[in-house]
């Protein structure tokens, strides 16, 4: 079904040359005849299909370009989040191709066959050194200027890579253990002994550096993760740091910070409730997602399950013209039983998964969203392999926008964003929400969490 006719016009308002293959063409015309009538003459199998084998390989090479071009656009055509129509496409083909050679092109027709004869006629020109820049260049606009812009893009090796680390969380130009002094294979007592030994140091200059308050911080975020066995475990093998903090504000109110979603980031969430699942007093929870950028979307049915339990209706993607819905697949976690007032927080970093967990959450009236409106990134991209490749020293992949997310109004995230409850900008918004828990506690810590930057609780 059509859930938003106009979400189009939404977004609107915001290779090879014919001559040389002609040419070689009838080169390999000639030695293919050339096998075939002297096929009596060729004593040794081997030697036959060697020739022939070499002719294959002259065709497949005169055509890589314009099949890598159009590996890209069959791939969009099936795979990007919109319906888009081979005259959009080609156009985008048509442009890029006139912004690299500064000529305009009158296409014959709006769909491959016009565009595989615009770029026979630019690449007839070109040796093989500029044919691999031009194609790289086209590939790259083409799939940027699909809407929203800029969100796709061509992937290099070095790309996917810092991909995965950010989705994992993990920097490999970070090391934790080198805060400390230490290796991965140093004691307990060693990291210990130079922790203690380095933030001594550090407290007696902090109180007149900023830079050695700062480095004091990362001493303890290194310490207190590498002292922490499901932590130390989770960074020793992939790599990864934290992506949830939890701190008990006053005994009956504990402030949890979502800083990323990763694979890890469940795991993680579980262990967290469970840690401060003690006594009878803790009842409030103040969930964090400031400048939560995101990640791993796939964990989100899980993540979900806990608040609003298990099979239940949680949210929809939007692709190809049709709302997809989504249920959770877990069930309630008994750690959050005890929260009887849940106030979420976000602004206007937060994005991605983080928008749709809190559009989902508002839905459900599991808490008050205090803040600022979402940063409205609402989409969701995946990375496509490349079958045709054009440089041995590198492998290309698409990276692009597969799906929209819908907020809690049905309508899409991108661009839009998520509205909060209550909005931080309010002149009375202690007001407002002191009106909806009667607790002044919880207004306060609400105050002195969001006069912090979400960076003074991880490092």
């Amino acid at each position: 079904m059509k859930i938003f006719p106009k979400i189009k016009d939404y977004f609107l308002s915001r290779s090879k040359n014919y001559l040389i293959i002609g040419v070689n063409a009838a080169i390999i015309v000639l030695i293919i005849g050339g096998v075939l009538i002297n096929h009596y003459y060729f004593k040794n199998k081997k030697v036959e299909q060697d020739v022939l084998s070499a002719a294959s390989q002259a065709v497949t090479s005169k055509d890589i370009y314009i099949k890598f071009l159009f590996e890209i656009y069959d791939k969009i055509k099936e795979n990007y989040w919109d319906n888009i129509a081979d005259a959009q496409l080609t156009k985008l083909y048509q442009a890029g191709s006139e912004k690299l050679v500064g000529t305009q092109f009158n296409l014959k027709s709006s769909d491959k066959v016009g565009v595989e004869e615009m770029l026979d006629g630019i690449l007839k020109g070109f040796d093989e050194a500029q044919k691999k820049e031009f194609t790289v260049k086209l590939a790259s606009i083409v799939v940027a200027n699909l809407q929203p812009f800029g969100r796709s893009g061509l992937y290099t090796t070095r790309d996917e890579q810092n991909l995965k680390n950010e989705v994992l969380n993990a920097n490999p130009n970070k090391d934790l253990y080198a805060q400390l002094d230490a290796s991965k294979d140093s004691s307990a007592e060693t990291l210990k002994q130079n922790f203690e030994n380095k933030s001594a140091q550090l407290e007696k200059e902090a109180a007149t550096s900023t830079e050695a308050a700062k480095e004091l911080e990362k001493v303890k975020y290194a310490y207190d993760v590498l002292t922490d066995t499901s932590k130390k475990e989770r960074y020793d093998s992939m790599g990864a740091e934290p992506t949830i903090f939890t701190k008990l504000i006053t005994p009956e109110i504990v402030h949890l910070y979502i800083k990323r979603f990763s694979p890890t980031t469940l795991d993680e969430f579980v262990a967290a409730v469970n840690k401060v699942d003690k006594g009878d007093k803790l009842q409030v929870m103040i969930l964090d997602l400031r400048g939560n950028i995101g990640g791993s979307i796939d964990l989100l049915p899980y993540l979900l399950g806990p608040f609003i339990g298990n099979d239940r209706y949680a949210y929809d993607f939007f692709r190809k013209g049709e709302s997809i819905p989504f249920k959770t697949k877990t069930g309630w976690l008994q750690g959050l039983v005890r929260y009887k007032e849940m106030v979420i927080l976000a602004d206007g970093q937060s994005q991605s998964t983080a928008e749709l967990l809190v559009a989902t959450l508002k839905k459900y009236n599991v808490g008050i969203f205090v803040g600022k409106k979402t940063k409205g990134w609402g989409t969701i991209e995946r990375v496509f392999p490349l079958e045709t490749q054009i440089d041995s020293s590198e492998k290309y992949s698409m990276f692009l926008v597969h799906t929209l997310t819908l907020s809690d109004d049905n309508q899409p995230i991108e661009g839009r964003g998520v509205e909060p409850t209550i909005s931080i900008d309010s002149a009375d918004w202690k007001k407002q929400l002191f009106a909806y828990f009667r607790n002044n506690d919880l207004v306060r810590a609400v105050e002195d969490l969001w006069a912090q930057s979400p960076a003074e609780f991880s490092n």
